[in-house]
Order: C-alpha cells, then sequence, then structure tokens
C-alpha cells in the first residue's frame, strides 16, 4: 500500500497531477479541492494516497490531507458510490461542507452534486452520520436557520456560473457573520465579493 507520493508536481489538471518522484511519473486522480490546494503550491507536493486495485488497472486517488482521504474512503464504503463518484463528490463539497451536510442530514446539499441522488444521498448519510468527525465551528454554521438560506443562495450563485467550492466558501463566511441575513442580501453580497 502506498501512503504518500512526494515530488515534483509535471503536470496538473482540475482531473488528475502527475507528480515526478525519482525519475518516475505518477498520474494521481484527484478532486478539485486537491487541485485548489495545489495551484498555489511551488513546484513540490505531497499527496496522500488511495490505490484502487481492478482486473485492468491500478489507479491511484491523490489527497493533499489525510482528512480528505479519510472522506473519501468513507464514501466508497457506501453501496453504490464508487471512487470517481466519492471524488466528484470532494470536488464540489470541501470536506468540511462534506462533514457538516452529513452530520446535519441536509440530503440537498449532497443532491447537488452531479450524479448524486436523493437515494444515494439519504444512504450516505444514514450509513456515515456515526462515522463522521465534525467541528462544531463548521455545524455552527449550519444551524437549520441559516441553512435554507445557504442552499437558496448557493444554488442561485451556481445557476449564474460560479463554481460551487467558491460560492459555498462566500456564503459560509457571510453567514458566519450575519446569521439573520435574508437570500437576496446574501446572493447580493456574495455577487460583490466574488
Amino acid at each position: 500500500m502506498i501512503e504518500y507520493i512526494k515530488g515534483s508536481i509535471a503536470e496538473i489538471t482540475p482531473a488528475y497531477a502527475v507528480i515526478d518522484n525519482n525519475g518516475i511519473g505518477y498520474m494521481i486522480n484527484i478532486s478539485l479541492y486537491a487541485y485548489e490546494k495545489l495551484q498555489g503550491t511551488q513546484q513540490e507536493a505531497m499527496l496522500y494516497i488511495y490505490e484502487a486495485i481492478r482486473e485492468d488497472a491500478h489507479v491511484l486517488y491523490g489527497f493533499v490531507d489525510k482528512r480528505e482521504r479519510e472522506l473519501f474512503m468513507l464514501l466508497i464504503s457506501v453501496s453504490g458510490v464508487g471512487p470517481n463518484t466519492a471524488r466528484m463528490i470532494l470536488s464540489a463539497l470541501t470536506p468540511d461542507d462534506l462533514s457538516a451536510s452529513i452530520a446535519t442530514g441536509n440530503v440537498n446539499s449532497l443532491k447537488m452534486v452531479k450524479g448524486i441522488g436523493a437515494k444515494t444521498a439519504q444512504r450516505i448519510i444514514v450509513d456515515l452520520k456515526d462515522k463522521i468527525k465534525t467541528d462544531s465551528s463548521t455545524l455552527l454554521s449550519m444551524t437549520p436557520a441559516n441553512n435554507e438560506v445557504y442552499e437558496e443562495a448557493l444554488a442561485a450563485l451556481v445557476m449564474l456560473g460560479f463554481t460551487q467550492t467558491m460560492s459555498q466558501k462566500v456564503l459560509a463566511k457571510l453567514l458566519a457573520a450575519n446569521n439573520q441575513i435574508t437570500v437576496e442580501d446574501a446572493i447580493k453580497q456574495a455577487l460583490k465579493m466574488m
């Protein structure tokens, strides 16, 4: 089992990174979350690895921290969620947002991920609710009072063409500062911040 691969970034795209380690280039599938984190690095990177061994291929999945890898491994333990689906979920939701969504039973945030329907979202929540470790500050920002505002504003921003990850970060900041904000004000202020 490979724990991590450390080396220089030979190539990086939103879907994968090629890490050159002593003259060997490892193609590693990554999430958009990992891609954003790696964008800020110079040429040196370290990715924690999950290796999926199939009949026809050995596929590497890379993560910027152990928490992201743990969430990935929990997701693929759910019936009907494979490695690529888990990677899509981690591309659409940050590890904190995913943990909060599962802990609070927020089916709608999981349904926003391409390829995830209501049944799969519910199965993820039921199977992982007791296994997810959450940060209490993350849960405070996702209270039911502002959860509806968050979801509606997020859906509107994504429909306007902004990335889900960026929209989530901006809305989380807005709701942490003012949990009485309306959907309209949240969208207007988010547009100014982007």
